[in-house]
């Protein structure tokens, strides 16, 4: 069955992350139908928005918004309403429910929630030391970390903590390297949630096989043998149940479900150690 394709329009007056994010979570529920993006950020002008009614004259499709002045919404509804082209408020129903539950008009507040603010720079800060943090640098200050991740190399330990990081967690990841005992720091340090990944071994050899071959390097190796890598995950696991450290299986995992695992860990973690 051929796979069918139609227009896609995001208009922001921000970033457009929250468009896109809810977009292609609900377009993914369409097997066999793609969305062609469109994708118009810091559309706060009646100039900026005179370029997104033209493509939409010119390739009219869904259109999906977010923006919180009323004089350029209702210019861009009427354009969707004369290109037939179906069109919703994302945050309309949810500041509806919230002025029904809290008695209290909004304010359009463009961009609002990427204010310079403390949690902005929270984020910031948990990204300079997940970066000076990557593959296992800097060992000695981990009991500033909120979260620390192990596993052997190509189980997504670095995309990871810097996801993580875009959430305001500080999170530094070590490598498991054969014949190499991890850091002695992890013995003693309490604060950070440790945390083991593994894949499967077909999933770690598929990953470090590209690699080599990205890189032009000889794949006759232990690093690519099967049987080696096997028993690196295998020891890997009996490492994290020696500490009683928990671990994530990331073989069909993508980034942003290991990092909510890691997220749901951590707030079990941060009250047991706050109780201590």
């Amino acid at each position: 069955m051929g796979r069918s394709y139609f227009h896609l329009h995001l208009v922001s007056d921000s970033t457009g992350e929250t468009l896109i994010t809810v977009a292609r979570a609900a377009v993914a529920q369409y097997e066999g139908i793609a969305a062609i993006e469109h994708v118009y950020p810091l559309v706060r002008s009646n100039t900026q928005l005179e370029r997104v009614l033209s493509e939409i004259e010119a390739a009219p499709g869904i259109v999906l918004y977010t923006i919180v002045e009323r004089e350029l919404a209702s210019r861009l509804e009427e354009t969707c309403r004369a290109t037939s082209s179906p069109h919703l408020s994302v945050l309309e129903p949810v500041h509806s429910l919230l002025q029904s539950y809290l008695g209290a008009a909004s304010t359009a507040r463009p961009g609002a929630q990427h204010m310079l603010n403390a949690e902005y720079f929270k984020r910031i800060d948990a990204m300079n030391f997940t970066l000076m943090h990557d593959d296992g640098h800097l060992p000695h200050d981990l009991e500033e970390a909120d979260v620390v991740l192990l596993g052997v190399s190509r189980t997504s330990k670095t995309p990871t903590a810097i996801y993580l990081a875009h959430r305001g967690m500080k999170t530094a990841n070590i490598p498991l390297i054969p014949g190499m005992p991890p850091p002695a720091v992890l013995e003693t340090t309490r604060k950070p949630l440790i945390v083991g990944l593994v894949a499967t071994p077909e999933r770690i050899v598929q990953i470090r096989q590209n690699r080599l071959l990205s890189l032009k390097a000889d794949d006759d190796t232990a690093y690519v043998d099967r049987n080696a890598v096997a028993e690196e995950i295998a020891a890997s696991r009996r490492l994290f149940q020696r500490h009683n450290w928990p671990s994530i299986d990331v073989t069909r995992r993508s980034i942003e479900e290991t990092a909510a695992a890691i997220l749901d860990l951590y707030r079990d973690h941060r009250l047991r150690f706050i109780a201590e």
